[in-house]
């Protein structure tokens, strides 16, 4: 179909003196449109005032209507079927008329043009009060910026007012909304946002647009790459989506999250003006019940409401949740894999799988958990201790080789050490066993149990084994039986047993160089 003539303007213009050249230079129509217009109102006798009170539309029919009846010709196309289609990822107009252009050859009837069939779903989008899906797909992008406005609350113990800035989020398509209060803009604030939204919408988009903020972006030029920053890049990674910063200084490429900023200013920030806040928990309270007003208000020219909209036709095409939120991380490097394979975390253990024993990997720590890397390859993940725990083991016994594989030590080998020292150091050895629950876990407090032989005598350790038990340490650890021997508490003991049981015959004992000479696993 060509494009309709303005027959009620030429007609108007006409009647007021303008020639066919003045009103086709003016206002840039062809002039043989508007020869057409005015020779066809002649010929019916029709004049402006006859179809002044008429829309354009129907001007038009009125004037040319074998036009008109030649465009019914057309098969007509379901638009509430193209509006749906197109909802989905990839699917376009270009091929939604293909695909109509091929049922329509398959009945034996007349294609509209593509150019048509696109403002037909235009009308059809208008009329419909729907919002076009040729620029926003659900579950496709996700938009966040904070808040140029404030909020306040009273400081008690000071009388001052607290400034609160409010990140918000939106999803174009059904402009569902998160909007989260701040007590600053800081990275890891920022970072944050991010979690609890996503939490919020319980999914994933593929694409986030947020403004270019230097607590996110680190290079945004006109030409070559984005550079974020490593956390928010690192956010991006553990939620698969991809960060598409808006262009700079051009916030129409987000629109809807621009828009969005100055709703929630009216929808919660002026509703709640009136309202003195005197802390923050109360404040967080006030905006997250106005938001849920906001997000369930039903819309003034569709219908239903955010809420619905995004629980309908967006939430089931986003992607799922990880199986973790993201937590800002302090990485640790070039940590050995111990003996009993565990690495030492801030005075805790946590195993790794056997087979990287001796081996160096890293370690990611976040709030809740660490996550343990060789070669940049994750091999295990813990739940992390809490910063009072310590000498505690996180052991998957899955992690653990099999009896005498992979292993330098083995429980026997270890007693047998004990054994040669003495009956109390042999004591102390198999509770230091006994006090774990897989027998790996006990290697390392033993071993640095036995070594303290190096610096001291046998006899001397010896006893500073039966001090340890007569005082009544369950489990006696390096830190217990190094305080004993480094005091005079063993001299003071060896001194009085001397005393006591002078008539006794003297007991052979080994000297530390006898011990020096022994390698790394008792071997001499």
């Amino acid at each position: 179909m060509t494009r309709k003539i303005k027959v009620k303007l030429i007609l108007e213009l006409h009647e007021q003196g303008m020639s066919l050249n003045e009103i086709s230079r003016t206002r840039h129509l062809s002039k043989h449109s508007a020869c057409q217009t005015v020779e066809a109102a002649k010929r019916k006798g029709f004049s402006f005032k006859d179809v002044a009170e008429l829309t354009d539309e129907a001007a038009y029919r009125l004037l040319f209507p074998e036009r008109h009846a030649h465009e019914e010709v057309h098969e007509p196309s379901d638009m509430e079927y193209v509006h749906q289609e197109l909802g989905k990822t990839g699917v376009t107009l270009k091929l939604l008329h293909a695909e109509y252009r091929d049922e329509c050859r398959d009945k034996g009837t007349i294609a509209m043009s593509y150019s048509k069939f696109c403002r037909d779903y235009e009308r059809y989008t208008v009329q419909g009060k729907f919002t076009s899906h040729l620029e926003h797909k659900p579950g496709e992008k996700i938009e966040v910026d904070w808040s140029g406005k404030k909020m306040h609350y009273a400081d008690l113990d000071t009388g001052e007012l607290v400034d609160v800035r409010l990140f918000v989020a939106s999803l174009p398509y059904s402009h569902y909304s998160f909007v989260e209060p701040c007590l600053d803009m800081k990275e890891q604030t920022w970072l944050q946002c991010h979690v609890d939204m996503w939490a919020f919408y319980g999914g994933v988009t593929r694409r986030l647009m947020p403004d270019n903020l230097r607590t996110g972006i680190t290079t945004h030029p006109k030409e070559g790459e984005i550079i974020l920053n490593d956390a928010y890049e690192e956010l991006a990674v553990h939620y698969k989506t991809a960060i598409i910063p808006a262009g700079v200084r051009r916030p129409k490429h987000k629109p809807t999250v621009e828009g969005t900023v100055g709703d929630v200013a009216t929808a919660i920030i002026a509703k709640l003006r009136n309202t003195t806040f005197t802390s923050f928990a109360s404040l967080k309270q006030a905006v997250k019940e106005k938001l849920f007003e906001y997000n369930h208000e039903e819309f003034q020219k569709r219908e239903k409401n955010r809420y619905l909209v995004f629980t309908e036709e967006e939430f089931p095409r986003m992607d799922p949740l990880p199986k973790y939120p993201y937590e800002a991380s302090t990485w640790y490097y070039n940590r050995k894999v111990q003996l009993n394979s565990h690495v030492a975390f801030r005075k805790n253990f946590y195993s790794c799988p056997f087979v990287y024993l001796g081996k160096k990997v890293d370690i990611k720590a976040m709030k809740s958990r660490i996550e343990i890397f060789h070669n940049g390859e994750r091999i295990k993940t813990h739940q992390v201790y809490g910063p009072y725990v310590k000498n505690k083991y996180r052991t998957d016994v899955q992690d653990m080789p099999a009896d005498g594989q992979y292993q330098e030590w083995t429980q026997e080998r270890i007693l047998a050490w004990a054994c040669e020292i003495g009956i109390n150091a042999s004591m102390v050895i198999q509770r230091v066993f006994d006090s774990v629950e897989v027998k790996e876990q006990g290697f390392n407090p033993a071993l640095s149990i036995l070594r303290l032989g190096r610096k001291y005598t046998a006899e001397q350790l010896e006893a500073a084994c039966r001090i340890a038990l007569e005082q009544g340490f369950r489990s006696p650890r390096y830190v217990h039986l190094n305080s004993i021997l480094s005091s005079n508490q063993v001299q003071t003991y060896i001194s009085g047993l001397e005393s006591k049981s002078s008539d006794q015959p003297t007991v052979f004992t080994r000297g530390a160089d006898y011990y020096s000479s022994f390698g790394k696993g008792g071997k001499q």
